[in-house]
């Protein structure tokens, strides 16, 4: 069915900046603000129109992802059309959505797995152009690719990592494209150019070349842009979320004090303890005689007599401290046991 939106998601990196945690899952499977970043990336997709019929295509990689994504989708989205495609070579996004091109015809999203934002995505089922690139206003673009926009408002160009500031749209990883056939085809001649950077086929190449053969693109700005692709983003994020979501707390003993905003589940133990503020707590956790500020702690935790700070715990971990009044900053994995 050419109408069916195809929703494109890469999610086949390593995720080496989120290290210890993705040795033992994919990163869109770590928590931020009481879920994982990825319910949270699927939750963007609830403004699209409820009459657009919709499948998901995530391109996982091998080993974690594929073996912990499908179950996961299949859990917790059980009514949701899903296909999987394996990336076993990290050749770059074009080359991610080259192994799915069996399965894009007609308009699709692609959206990488770490970007979170804010948007409506209603306007699509009227949208005239031949894509849309999300973009967001930033005071210094030269870490990231931005769009160069002409007087008539479509894209002229897309240019990595800019030498100069007065171009600050940056492209959050967010695109529409109107025909998957029309960008498939343009994938297809930047990889017979051979247009790779750092070995790595980029998908804003790819939208050049349709560019080159007139299509339309246009940018859709947007104010609100999170970040899950590190251990310091992902905090950060942590923290907008819970400001933004103030999530509904679990109970909680009566010698504890909560500082807003926070999340903790309701599954979760705590007792004697200062919660907050910025402080995720997962299921079945337990935590006592701690003050836990600005981290996340993810499911199966025991944290005892310990004080946190930034920072981030993996599952059924545990850590036993010297003490509330003597913060730490911990990175450990899923599994880990720390005693000070």
């Amino acid at each position: 069915m050419a109408n069916t939106l195809k929703i494109v998601i890469p999610m086949a990196g390593w995720g080496t900046r989120m290290r210890p945690h993705t040795w033992s899952k994919p990163k869109p499977l770590v928590s931020v603000a009481g879920k994982t970043s990825l319910e949270h990336l699927m939750d963007m997709f609830n403004s699209l129109p409820a009459s657009m019929d919709v499948e998901y295509i995530f391109i996982v990689g091998p080993f974690l992802g594929e073996m912990q994504i499908p179950p996961f989708i299949s859990q917790n989205y059980p009514n949701i059309k899903a296909r999987y495609v394996v990336q076993t070579e990290m050749k770059g996004q074009s080359h991610a959505l080259w192994l799915a091109r069996e399965y894009l015809t007609g308009p699709m999203i692609m959206c990488f797995s770490d970007t979170l934002m804010e948007t409506n995505f209603g306007f699509l089922s009227s949208e005239p152009a031949d894509g849309v690139a999300w973009v967001m206003p930033v005071p210094d673009p030269r870490r990231f690719g931005v769009a160069e926009v002409g007087a008539n408002g479509w894209v002229r160009r897309f240019i990595e990592k800019p030498q100069s500031m007065e171009n600050n749209l940056v492209v959050v990883g967010c695109y529409y494209f109107k025909s998957a056939e029309q960008l498939l085809a343009a994938i297809e001649t930047q990889m017979e150019r051979n247009v790779m950077l750092k070995n790595e086929y980029f998908l804003t190449d790819a939208i050049t070349i349709m560019l080159e053969t007139d299509a339309k693109v246009r940018t859709e700005q947007i104010s609100t842009w999170l970040d899950t692709g590190t251990i310091e983003a992902t905090l950060d994020t942590n923290r907008i979320l819970l400001e933004k979501l103030k999530p509904a707390n679990g109970q909680t003993a009566l010698d504890v004090t909560l500082v807003d905003p926070v999340f903790i589940h309701p599954l979760a133990q705590v007792s004697n303890s200062v919660i907050g503020p910025y402080a995720s707590i997962g299921a079945n956790c337990k935590v006592s005689n701690s003050k836990i500020t600005d981290s996340i702690i993810e499911d199966g935790v025991t944290v005892s007599d310990a004080g946190l700070t930034r920072s981030l715990i993996g599952k059924n971990a545990s850590v036993a401290g010297r003490g509330p009044e003597n913060p730490l900053t911990l990175n450990i994995g899923d599994n880990s046991s720390v005693k000070l």
